[in-house]
């Protein structure tokens, strides 16, 4: 199954978070088939705390992917 996720980046406690397709079955920061925008908690700018290409997460819900938790809160799904 396809899965909308968060994969961390950035360094220790310094946390940036990418927003990928990927396969159910693979680990949170391993291979993925589509990166569709990014995630910054730390920054103080609201405008640059999100980014994310709303044509292709609704691509990738229309052909079945699921979306995390986390991610149906920050896209307001």
């Amino acid at each position: 199954m396809t899965v909308i996720r968060l994969t961390r980046m950035g360094r220790t406690k310094k946390p940036f978070y990418r927003i990928v397709v990927t396969d159910s079955r693979k680990r949170r920061d391993s291979g993925w088939i589509e990166s569709i925008g990014h995630y910054n908690p730390m920054t103080s700018d609201e405008s640059l705390k999100l980014k994310l290409d709303e044509e292709r997460l609704n691509y990738w819900i229309g052909v079945g992917a699921k979306p995390s938790d986390r991610v149906k809160k920050l896209a307001g799904k």
